[in-house]
């Protein structure tokens, strides 16, 4: 049997020694982690990097669009400014606003629907309709004021509240609300026709519920229930009455009609988003717009935005309440207010709390 040579371990056959060897296999994993630690914060500094170059293209996104949009009501502003006719429409007012009424407002919008497309025929008013503004911007009433209804005219005695405006104009009428509700009005805006014509066409159209079938021949003929229309259309059906079954009354509702498809439009997405549209919507109304000297363009644009979440379930029309119809000598034919039903409705706006006040209509 030959002779075995004595086992020898692996690591004593290396010629370098045990420690020498464990200590440059140490060595290079330790470098080996340098290098992929090293590697690893490069490439943690190269996507911070990506990161912060990506944040600085966003705020200078950002940027351009706040100047833009800032730039964009800068100019809104300016149309504002430059073409409402602001004048002396307000009497020095005696009424006292409640205590209870907060900050709502009372606006008297006027119009002319006359076919002339002056808005200061200087003869008449024929839209006169108040807006009152809940303290808490989450509810609006509209209530119409019949032309014919036979009040008491500061100065004048007796007549239909249209007289007031023929014989001292906005300023006058105002005294006459005030005096028929003891609601203080806060302020005044009169516009002509032709603006709502001109900014119905430039949202498209509206939509409106037809109440009464009317004919108007070439101006459009209208069937009992939802039709659209054109600003042409819209304002030729809104001056109808002698086909109605109450005429002024009935026409004043199809005017209120006509004011809640514009708001419905106005707050859709299409108007909303084109600042073409939006520019175009400014120019009609600022064209077609007088309002008192304190109904600044500051506190108009406040007050809009304060209105920004307002519901259209929200908007009530009312229509200031009669008993009937007759006839008064130097008035010819009048509508007589119905005073108990008055004053409730007028409580109701003095005091901002229209709860049981009856008569209110949904949608125009």
């Amino acid at each position: 049997m030959s002779e075995q040579p004595p086992h020898t371990p692996r690591h004593a056959m290396d010629d370098e020694p045990a420690e020498e060897r464990s200590t440059r296999s140490s060595d290079a994993a330790s470098s080996d982690h340098t290098e992929r630690r090293a590697g690893a914060q490069a490439a943690g500094r190269k996507k911070r990097g990506k990161l912060r170059t990506l944040l600085y293209i966003l705020l200078a996104m950002l940027l351009v669009v706040i100047l833009a949009v800032g730039g964009f009501l800068l100019y809104l502003k300016y149309i504002l400014d430059k073409d409402i006719s602001r004048e002396d429409l307000l009497p020095s007012s005696t009424v006292k606003r409640d205590d209870a009424a907060g900050d709502s407002q009372n606006i008297l919008l006027l119009g002319s629907d006359s076919r002339d497309t002056n808005l200061r025929d200087g003869s008449r008013s024929d839209v006169i309709q108040l807006v009152h503004i809940s303290n808490d911007r989450k509810k609006v009433e509209v209530v119409h004021f019949p032309r014919d209804m036979y009040v008491d005219i500061p100065g004048h005695g007796k007549n239909k509240i249209n007289a007031a405006y023929a014989y001292g104009g906005p300023t006058l009428l105002v005294q006459t609300i005030e005096k028929a509700t003891n609601v203080r009005i806060d302020h005044v805006a009169q516009i002509g026709f032709s603006g709502f014509e001109k900014l119905t066409d430039h949202m498209g159209g509206v939509d409106m519920y037809v109440q009464q079938p009317v004919d108007l021949g070439k101006d459009g003929k209208w069937e009992q229930g939802m039709n659209h229309f054109t600003g042409l259309q819209a304002r030729r059906y809104v001056q109808e009455r002698k086909q109605l079954a109450q005429g002024d009354i009935d026409r004043g509702k199809n005017q209120q009609a006509w004011i809640f498809a514009i708001f419905q439009k106005a707050k859709s997405r299409g108007v909303l988003s084109n600042p073409m549209t939006i520019t175009n919507i400014t120019k009609d109304i600022s064209n077609n717009l007088a309002v008192d000297k304190d109904f600044t363009t500051n506190y108009m644009t406040s007050l809009a935005y304060s209105l920004r979440g307002l519901k259209q379930e929200n908007i009530t029309f009312y229509t200031a309440p009669i008993t009937g119809f007759g006839n008064e000598p130097g008035a010819g034919s009048v509508d007589y207010v119905d005073e108990p039903a008055l004053k409730k409705l007028s409580d109701g706006l003095r005091k901002d709390d229209m709860t049981g006040v009856p008569n209110g209509r949904k949608g125009g």
